[in-house]
């Protein structure tokens, strides 16, 4: 019964962390490239977030260090709220409303492409580790 409890709090913790990195790393990444027309910030974000969690994951795998409760923090809360799809799928439309539909194509694309390919780097970076 104690983790029907502890759990969730484990996974808010992290997500209130992860959503407060997203929001630093992607607003620095918006001043680098103002007024780029393309949503470089949450491609940046997502991908670092594929490559995190493909790191972590492996790790946790391939050499069991992270406990049930760290997994729980870490990959659901932290890169769960660091990473974000809804944004991702509101910034396509909004490309696409704006009859811009190559940069919403690539926008996809992008980070499908280099989100499951950071992901497998770094699932199998672990490897080596």
């Amino acid at each position: 019964m104690q983790n029907l409890f502890s759990q969730p709090l484990w996974v808010g913790a992290g997500g209130f962390f992860g959503a407060g990195l997203r929001f630093l790393l992607s607003g620095w990444v918006y001043q680098l490239v103002p007024n780029a027309g393309f949503p470089w910030g949450t491609l940046v974000v997502n991908v670092v977030g594929c490559l995190l969690l493909g790191l972590l994951g492996g790790l946790a795998e391939v050499r069991g260090v992270l406990s049930a409760t760290t997994r729980l923090f870490l990959f659901i809360g932290v890169l769960g709220g660091f990473t974000t799809f809804s944004t991702l799928a509101f910034e396509t439309v909004a490309l696409a409303d704006g009859s811009q539909m190559l940069r919403a194509a690539a926008n996809v694309a992008a980070h499908v492409v280099l989100g499951l390919g950071t992901a497998w780097l770094g699932f199998n970076g672990a490897r080596l580790l």
